[in-house]
């Protein structure tokens, strides 16, 4: 019996095999270009720069990284047209496809930063942390917090303008520029002073500065959240009888020396706004960053008729207080002799 001839001829059945290997590959690699697994887990973030061209961007990718295969990555880049580079921190991933990834970039979907400060002493180390946080550098963020003019602008001097700055957590995104930032800062400000604890503050006839500056000098005195009131008050009863604060943390911080770990009559000699052993009232501005807790348990203070304490000689961190000097005197002598006992003479 004669066998049927095929209705399609061999040089056709080897076309279409062909085109069909050659679109499974075609879609293969279209696949792995915009949908396939792609991130690596090299990086947690991608840091896309004000004023980045495409190839700078490009070129960090490539540098960190960042994706499995840069040319893929190149492709689907300009396939999708990312044209337009919206700087920010762009949370990266393991696994994320170069589709989304580039919706991200182009669509400036980015991840705020977590900001969180306390325990700042000074202007110079939260310029710092800023600079270590955001995209504009140190140098920019010291500028502003030494800025005479822009203090005014919120109304604050140069002085207490550290005040303004409620120790917490801050949702901000990374290429925020430094001058919105502060105005972010004042916005929170403003929040935190609400109208009770604006009527507290005028109760105690001072303004809001005042009571920052005031609790910055608590913080500075106490180790434990739950004295503060108490040394709070004993402040305000100095500060009402026209007392001198005498403040050993403002003395410290007069002398720029934050290692000092016994104050002694040398210290108390110095020249300067900010010891209050010489000079009478609040200092000019805050002598570090005020926490809540501080700043409440002044505008909360405890009222007593405490106008002397002294560290405990048990090194607890809680102060023996007294109203008298005989009295002072007598727990002064016992913290003394406690550092002498322990080598502690500076």
């Amino acid at each position: 019996m004669e066998e049927k001839k095929s209705k399609f001829p061999k040089w056709l059945k080897i076309s279409l095999l062909v085109i069909f290997v050659v679109g499974l590959f075609i879609g293969w690699k279209a696949y792995q270009t915009f949908m396939g697994a792609s991130v690596t887990d090299k990086e947690e973030y991608l840091y896309v720069n004000s004023g980045d061209s495409y190839e700078q961007v490009f070129a960090k990718i490539k540098s960190l990284d960042i994706v499995k295969h840069p040319n893929l990555f190149d492709y689907a880049a300009k396939a999708m047209d990312y044209k337009d580079i919206k700087p920010g921190r762009y949370k990266l991933t393991p696994g994320m496809n170069n589709r989304r990834l580039i919706g991200n970039l182009r669509g400036g979907y980015q991840e705020a930063v977590k900001f969180r400060f306390e325990n700042i002493r000074l202007k110079e180390s939260f310029a710092g942390l800023l600079g270590k946080n955001f995209e504009a550098d140190s140098t920019a963020f010291s500028a502003i917090l030494n800025s005479e003019e822009i203090a005014k602008q919120y109304g604050f001097t140069k002085d207490n303008f550290f005040s303004m700055f409620i120790p917490n957590t801050y949702e901000i995104y990374w290429n925020t520029s430094p001058d919105k930032m502060m105005a972010r800062f004042h916005d929170e400000y403003t929040k935190f002073w609400n109208a009770e604890r604006t009527e507290k503050a005028k109760a105690l006839d001072m303004t809001t500065q005042q009571v920052s500056i005031l609790a910055s000098i608590v913080k500075g005195e106490a180790l434990h959240v739950d004295e503060m009131p108490a040394i709070a008050g004993l402040y305000i009863n100095r500060l009402r009888k026209g007392m001198l604060l005498q403040a050993d943390p403002t003395v410290i911080f007069a002398n720029n020396d934050f290692e000092i770990r016994r104050v002694l009559n040398r210290h108390l000699t110095i020249d300067n706004p900010y010891n209050t052993y010489r000079y009478k009232g609040l200092p000019p501005g805050p002598i570090m960053m005020p926490s809540i807790a501080a700043i409440d348990a002044v505008l909360n203070y405890q009222h007593h008729n405490y106008i002397y304490m002294c560290a405990k000689d048990d090194f607890s961190g809680y102060h023996a207080f007294a109203t008298n000097v005989a009295e002072h005197q007598v727990n002064a002598r016992k913290f003394q002799k406690a550092l002498t006992d322990r080598n502690i003479m500076k």
